[in-house]
């Protein structure tokens, strides 16, 4: 029988104590942050401890909170035809950095490793998030030694968002070409992307251009709260 979510909270700050940033609990979910220079001390703790047991981590990942509550629609009225096309074209990610962010209304920092760590003797998971202390060159110390299925976690967090990982013993890119430039999943890289690709007949070899279509909006980028939650929780069974 899983533990009630109180008391488990309780004993994630006594354990962690000063390694402990903040608690957040939503839908049923813990998420805790941790500061950068206790990040591999933190899952130490987090996996030895027996009352706590989370030996198995199953994902890790990037965040980039630049453009975080920004979107580029109009949310606030809606047709029956759905929201209108962007009326903001330039408040977007990939139009803006850091500094110049239109409004700023997520966190302080702008990366973040996340890590999504289970006990399976305890049947219980929980987030672990860690924000890079510099938003231009962000750095979280590895896992690796902790956990070793975080190795390639690692190494693709690095090739999409360029979080380097300190201690990875072979940070290296593992989905793009060596040669890329950038890393596609920071907001401020350009969705149609820096460079095309074509083969020239007349060179008799593949060629790199300008990009020649022009950027627009796609999906909504949106932070809403689910309703569902708040209806499945308010909901009362039926009497027959």
């Amino acid at each position: 029988m899983v533990e009630p979510i109180t008391s488990f909270t309780e004993r994630l700050k006594a354990r962690l104590q000063d390694k402990l940033l903040s608690v957040h609990e939503a839908l049923g979910e813990t998420t805790i942050e941790i500061a950068p220079e206790c990040w591999d001390a933190a899952a130490r703790i987090l996996r030895d401890d027996p009352e706590l047991g989370f030996e198995q981590l199953i994902d890790l990942c990037g965040v980039d909170y630049l453009g975080y509550g920004d979107d580029e629609w109009d949310t606030d009225d809606v047709s029956s035809e759905g929201f209108s096309r962007g009326v903001e074209g330039a408040a977007g990610p990939g139009r803006f950095d850091w500094e110049h962010r239109p409004r700023g209304n997520g966190p302080e920092r702008r990366f973040a490793a996340v890590v999504h760590l289970q006990s399976v003797r305890h049947n219980r998971r929980l987030r672990m998030r860690c924000f890079a202390a510099d938003n231009s060159l962000p750095v979280v110390p590895s896992l690796v030694e902790v956990y070793p299925v975080a190795n390639w976690f690692e190494r693709e967090c690095f090739d999409l968002f360029g979080i380097i990982f300190e201690g990875h013993p072979d940070l290296r890119r593992i989905l793009t070409d060596y040669g890329f430039v950038g890393h596609p999943f920071r907001k401020d890289f350009p969705l149609i992307g820096n460079v095309e690709v074509r083969y020239d007949a007349e060179r008799k070899r593949v060629v790199y251009e300008p990009v020649s279509i022009e950027p627009r909006v796609l999906v909504p980028r949106v932070v809403r709260e689910d309703s569902r939650w708040q209806q499945a929780a308010t909901e009362q069974p039926s009497k027959d």
